[in-house]
């Protein structure tokens, strides 16, 4: 009780207060805010949706506004829904979405709308580069292949298909780093985030400017914001911004983190022992460690959240929102249906999935709607399907298939350490599935352990706010008391025998079609005109 205390109390203006930690999580379609006390106790939650904007096939943006309006009422939602005081909330910390592209104009608004990491219009530029020897060279100094949609591919496109967007560039922003200027007005760059962008020198960890003639870039420079850490106070909330999200003038602001650094510090992976999975929108496969690899057997190396850490990464956007097109688009009269009844759709999923054995044949579902981790023109499609199969089964097959593609990762991701992890830490959307777990479990032939909280990217954000208002000496020591380890799962033996089976036919029919994909594509553009 001292300890609790001593931590969650302090004065404002000689009045007591309650100490309450904010976390924002922006996604590529979803805004989220969350209140923890210092324990990492969840007090509340808000969210909503934003608009996915696809002006042509391949393209995914966002209206930057409309975004930083949801993220003004998530805040209000949030402390209205909790009863919280503004006056109690003693930091702030924001994550978001890696990769992807968001400019603030010299203008002072945003230069186009913010392109989402899902977006692959540039997928010709890292083949480009590939085959001309620059991302040889590229990886040599920022310890990454390149990305369709990491910014520099994204501002190469730019400058050859909206060259005029170019001279009102002012700042080039990652998604949360973005939010964090508004809310501040310091336009800042977080380190986790830019050293996925292969902006940075993975060495000297600071932006290089060989990185960026490379790409064809070098005349925006200047529009790199300044760097800066996790857990270090950038900025305070303005009275502008104030005024528009209701938090109280003066809060403290971090510099906050990748989305997928805030996942693992949620779910306590803060060494090499254990590997943290997210299943969101992307298949994040990863763990951090003292030294990068540097043979190009993975994606990327980033700096992590924790000093001395390089956080090793295989990921593509193919995991669980695969899902939620599954959901939207074939099962629409299904999920309105529940809505009625006051149910979750994904519940009534969890049912359709378990009433299928692992031994009954489903077909094998490649998780490919928005990209691809094989082939950049890889899509989505359903193997083996038979008149016998249902919706119900399809669901499996999607359940199953997102799982096989983070297996897919898996396996580079061990190839680089010298013993097996104890335990794979899942988050995201799958996290909160005990069927989805369990067949994480058992394909994975690992044990797994979720977290006992509704937004892992949100909870890391507020550990990270609680170490930089110094009510933790450390962002580790935070971590350590603020993660609530839940469910453990363990495999179910007599299941594997039938996924693996199952695994290989996925691996097979990736290499069967992998001859199709490029011709798929020029009929594609062919009957666009293009």
């Amino acid at each position: 009780m001292e300890r609790e205390t001593q931590f969650t109390r302090g004065r404002i203006g000689g009045y007591a207060m309650m100490k309450y930690y904010l976390g924002l999580d922006n996604g590529g379609t979803s805004t989220k805010a969350a209140l923890y006390d210092l324990h990492g106790r969840e007090v509340g939650t808000a969210g909503m949706d934003t608009v996915s904007l696809t002006p042509r096939p391949g393209f995914c943006e966002r209206d930057m506004e409309e975004m930083w309006r949801a993220n003004c009422a998530v805040i209000q939602a949030v402390l209205k829904k909790t009863g919280v005081s503004a006056q109690d909330v003693a930091g702030v910390a924001v994550c978001g979405h890696g990769k992807g592209l968001y400019l603030w104009g010299k203008d002072e608004k945003p230069a186009r709308n913010g392109i989402i990491s899902t977006d692959n219009r540039a997928y010709l530029y890292p083949q480009k580069w590939r085959e001309d020897g620059t991302e040889q060279r590229v990886f040599a100094l920022s310890g990454q292949h390149i990305l369709a949609c990491q910014p520099v591919s994204l501002l190469a496109w730019l400058k050859d298909h909206e060259p005029q967007i170019i001279p009102n560039i002012q700042w080039i922003f990652e998604c949360k780093d973005y939010i964090r200027f508004r809310l501040t007005g310091e336009a800042k760059a977080e380190v986790t985030d830019y050293s996925g962008a292969n902006l940075l020198n993975l060495t000297t960890r600071q932006y290089d400017d060989r990185l960026l003639e490379l790409f064809g870039l070098g005349e925006l420079r200047q529009a790199l914001p300044p760097l800066c850490g996790s857990i270090e106070i950038v900025g305070y909330v303005t009275e502008t911004a104030a005024a528009q999200c209701g938090l109280r003038a003066g809060t403290p602001v971090a510099g906050g983190m990748f989305d997928i650094d805030a996942c693992a510090i949620a779910v306590d992976v803060l060494d090499e022992r254990n590997i943290c999975m997210i299943a969101g929108t992307w298949s994040i496969n990863e763990y951090p460690r003292r030294q990068p690899v540097t043979d190009g057997s993975v994606l990327m190396n980033s700096l992590f959240c924790l000093p001395g850490y390089y956080l090793i990464e295989e990921s593509s956007p193919t995991s669980a929102g695969n899902n939620e097109w599954f959901i939207k688009n074939l099962l629409p009269e299904v999920r309105a249906q529940a809505k009625e009844l006051g149910q979750s759709v994904y519940e009534w999923m969890n049912q359709w999935v378990e009433s299928i054995p692992p031994q009954e044949f489903v077909p094998i579902f490649l998780p490919f709607l928005m990209a691809s981790n094989v082939h950049p023109n890889a899509m989505g499609t359903f193997v083996g399907l038979s008149a016998s199969h249902t919706r119900k089964s399809l669901a499996r097959s999607v359940y199953e298939g997102i799982v096989f593609c983070h297996k897919y990762h898996l396996e580079k991701l061990l190839t680089t350490r010298q013993t097996p992890p104890d335990c794979i830490r899942l988050a995201g959307g799958a996290a909160r599935s005990r069927v989805w777990a369990q067949m994480f479990s058992d394909i994975l032939g690992y044990p797994v352990e979720t977290v006992a909280v509704n937004e892992t990217g949100a909870l890391g954000c507020a550990i990270a706010a609680a170490a930089a208002v110094g009510d933790y000496p450390s962002l580790a020591d935070a971590a350590r008391w603020m993660s609530p380890i839940g469910t453990r799962y363990t495999p179910n033996v007599k299941n594997q025998q039938a996924h693996q089976a199952r695994y290989d036919l996925y691996c097979k029919a990736i290499c069967a079609l992998d001859g199709l994909w490029d011709d798929m594509r020029s009929v594609v553009e062919a009957q666009r005109g293009e």
